[in-house]
């Protein structure tokens, strides 16, 4: 995993310098830098690095979201400019073809007159001084001004989708014995604390989640991470102590809820003990049988070297019962559509966070399923985009969300 992430960063590193250079190329190209500096070449290099110096200070302040900003714009600069070559060659074929129609042969007055006309304004034309850089008249830079005000549109609308949190209802019918008409499910995942919102935040969101009247609440993976703070992680535990719903709450532990690196100021261990003491129910390739109506169970997450088989948790249990399976990565449908589950909830994939990750994702086949619903033999497998993110302050192509899932016996 280690060298994983190393190979990703010092790629992202080598890509965020090229396309700091690029960007820089391109800001000397502006008309107000090609005014002020004329037909000094250092100037125009020395005034595209002013805009480099305040993209230094977004990197200062946050280094992750910056790169992704300028990777991005980087890319659609490039496409801005293919798109503008191509309309400047089909400009230039029509003028051609306009010029060759107009070619005409011109009759002997219309030369003489010409002529006399080309004579009179020559002398002019010999006095006028030639026009240099710095007194040319100021041109756009069109392409420029294109690329800038996409950017703005496309993350500005990323921020606010990644900022603000949405209800995502799903309706499911099952022919098995519930024990009641009907089961209502909150699932939340993805909240990592401290990165959108701190401990009075997720404890909002809960509010609203418990205004929807859920029977049960599941947290499936990444509830905090690295740059959650020991403060806002047990004010969210004592939120949760204080969620009230028929069969309790129930968690799993994602990727990044034990931690990557060492600066975290509270442990795997003691994030588990404020759980416990709210009242959770951790599960940690375990199963609870809810009221005896339902199983819960909870997996590791997959980066868990011990984790069970699926096959293993389940086939012990009572085939004639509803069974959800909380696995916070979806990367083992085959094998928990193979248990004949019905319900398998996970997080993880922020819903591809962004348009371009999500396509780079699909192409790769990174998970099982990035986002949303779908069914394989009996089971139905349902992926949530998060209430939050890591790292990234962006979505788009997708929205932060909390799920209620109505299970209604058929």
């Amino acid at each position: 995993m280690n060298v994983a992430w190393g190979a990703i960063f010092i790629t992202g590193a080598v890509v965020t310098v090229l396309c700091l250079f690029f960007l820089w190329t391109r800001f000397c190209r502006f008309g107000i830098v090609q005014k002020i500096a004329g037909d000094r070449k250092w100037m125009r290099r020395l005034l595209g690095l002013v805009p480099m110096l305040i993209i230094g200070v977004f990197m200062v302040v946050s280094l992750v979201n910056t790169a992704i900003v300028m990777i991005h714009m980087s890319i659609v600069w490039l496409l801005a400019e293919l798109v503008a070559w191509i309309v400047r060659k089909i400009r230039s074929r029509k003028s051609v073809k306009t010029d060759e129609k107009a070619d005409v042969k011109p009759n002997e007055k219309a030369i003489k007159s010409g002529e006399k006309a080309a004579g009179k304004t020559a002398g002019k034309m010999d006095k006028k001084p030639v026009e240099t850089t710095s007194g040319r008249r100021f041109r756009p830079y069109i392409v420029g001004i294109v690329v800038f005000a996409i950017e703005i549109c496309y993350f500005s609308v990323g921020w606010y989708l990644n900022h603000h949190v949405w209800e995502t209802d799903y309706q499911l019918v099952t022919e098995k014995d519930l024990g009641m008409e009907k089961l209502r499910i909150a699932q939340i995942a993805d909240s990592h604390v401290g990165v959108t919102f701190d401990g009075e935040g997720f404890e909002k969101h809960l509010e609203a989640i418990q205004a929807q009247n859920p029977d049960i609440l599941v947290i499936t993976g990444d509830f905090v991470d690295d740059d959650t703070t020991k403060e806002d992680m047990l004010r969210s535990c004592l939120a949760l102590a204080r969620f009230q719903c028929k069969y309790g709450v129930y968690y799993i532990f994602g990727n990044h809820d034990k931690g990557y690196f060492a600066h975290k100021n509270f442990s795997g261990e003691l994030l588990k003990e404020a759980l416990d003491a709210a009242g959770v129910h951790v599960l940690e390739d375990g199963v609870e049988l809810v009221d005896d109506k339902f199983y819960i169970v909870g997996r590791k997450d997959k980066r868990d070297s011990d984790r069970a088989d699926i096959d293993k948790i389940v086939s012990m249990l009572d085939p004639t019962k509803y069974i959800i399976i909380l696995d916070h990565q979806p990367n083992d449908y085959a094998a928990e559509a193979a248990t004949g589950a019905d319900l398998v909830l996970s997080g993880h994939t922020h819903g591809g966070q962004m348009l371009e990750i999500n396509l780079v994702g699909a192409l790769i086949g990174s998970n099982d399923r990035t986002y949303g619903m779908e069914t394989r033999d009996r089971t139905t497998f349902i992926v949530t985009s998060g209430i939050s993110d890591w790292a990234i302050k962006f979505k788009t192509g997708c929205r932060s969300e909390y799920v209620i899932i109505d299970v209604t016996q058929k």
